[in-house]
């Protein structure tokens, strides 16, 4: 960490629900004036203070005010710490000027994005100031996208290994997920109907797999937004909601990984629902869903500590090349993977560029390409994930 900064890590929102956690496993985890100096950050001192007692944290963690309406307030924020560790979202709302201001200032910022185009749009704006700053931007280091474009990662690195080649050809398959979204994810998805149908170019954003990888564009990919049935895997799968964004980063890791896995790599992810008519049955009933569309939970609200302890999830990896080599790996998690697992993950990732300012340079990052294997060992050691070969 530079001398110049106060502190390694300050989690910006601190007193909204996903914030609070992150306060708790960064005390839980690391503590009060040990290997990481860390401060909470918020609008107001009177909620950081009511937030900080009924967490059990201790009164030395210092708090920092960071209003987004007073500007000032967030550029000293910016420039007390190495990292800034966001959850105040929707990004396309509260985000903009944040990445804005840590590409101009060189501190290095890790989010919780699953917004697509919004992602897109600061690419474009700020990654080669970025890049000059030496400020390393890290988009979506929570259950999107961290479990599959590390999973995918992990998986083709075996691969290299065993066969000296990546897969061609990889299937993401969502085996297991006990969980519920955020009203913050919620609220984003809401906002990103709402701008599309605003502005249709957004659509092609939205549904370009490529949208995040500048002038590259690959090899047709499989749409993955109705049920098939994969002989393979003797399973139905339906459409995942999660896949919009999380192939993007996907697709983007690749070509910053200077096409680790490939120009011709093809990626796709879904569901599994089980094998014949009941299978079949409730894909197309995954399919039909709208579900997100109406649910009335807002920003701020989550699940109860019993629901976020009781979820888990179970991600499969399927790779296969033209030569008929195969292999499969699966990510799981130990807690609800919208809240109790993605608490651990931004966590990890704030300190994994805190503690090893040696990887990647400046510049817009997806967490396989700017921290690979370290985080996976991260996350493995302390985060409750596990990344392992299946066969």
């Amino acid at each position: 960490m530079s001398a110049k900064k106060k502190f390694g890590v300050v989690v910006y929102g601190a007193t909204g629900y996903t914030g609070r956690l992150v306060c708790e496993y960064l005390n839980k985890q690391y503590g009060v004036n040990g290997e990481v100096t860390w401060a909470m950050a918020g609008r107001s001192q009177e909620k950081l203070v009511q937030v900080r007692d009924a967490m059990g944290i201790p009164n030395d963690v210092p708090l920092v005010i960071a209003d987004a309406d007073q500007p000032a307030t967030v550029q000293a924020m910016i420039e007390s710490t190495q990292v800034v560790l966001t959850t105040v979202g929707p990004y396309q709302k509260y985000g903009s000027d944040l990445v804005r201001l840590c590409s101009e200032l060189g501190t290095d910022y890790v989010d919780l994005c699953g917004e697509p185009a919004w992602m897109h749009d600061m690419i474009a704006a700020h990654a080669e100031t970025a890049k000059a700053s030496g400020a390393r931007i890290v988009f979506s280091c929570g259950f999107d996208s961290i479990p599959f474009d590390l999973g995918v990662h992990f998986l083709q690195q075996a691969a290299v290994e065993k066969y000296s080649q990546p897969f061609s050809r990889v299937k993401g398959r969502v085996r297991s997920m006990n969980g519920t979204f955020s009203g913050g994810t919620l609220e984003s998805f809401r906002l990103t109907i709402k701008a599309a149908a605003k502005n249709p170019e957004l659509i092609k954003v939205l549904t370009n797999p490529f949208a995040l990888t500048g002038s590259f564009s690959g090899p047709v990919q499989p749409s993955g937004m109705a049920p098939v049935f994969d002989q393979e895997l003797n399973s139905w799968s339906a459409p995942f909601v999660m896949a919009t964004i999380n192939t993007k980063n996907i697709h983007r890791s690749n070509v910053l990984l200077a096409h680790q896995y490939g120009e011709d790599f093809v990626y796709d992810e879904m569901l599994l629902t089980g094998p014949g008519e009941k299978g079949e049955a409730m894909a197309n009933m995954v399919a039909q869903d709208k579900s997100m569309a109406n649910d009335p939970m807002k920003p701020g609200e989550g699940p109860s500590k019993e629901s976020r302890e009781a979820g888990f999830y179970d991600v499969l990896f399927v790779g296969s090349n033209d030569n008929g080599d195969t292999l499969m790996a699966s990510v799981k998690g130990d807690k609800d993977p919208g809240y109790g697992s993605t608490c651990k993950m931004i966590s990890e990732s704030a300190i994994c560029l805190l503690k090893r300012l040696d990887i990647a340079g400046g510049g817009i990052w997806t967490p396989a390409s700017a921290m690979g294997s370290l985080l996976i060992d991260r996350l493995q050691d302390n985060a409750g994930l596990t990344f392992q070969l299946e066969r």
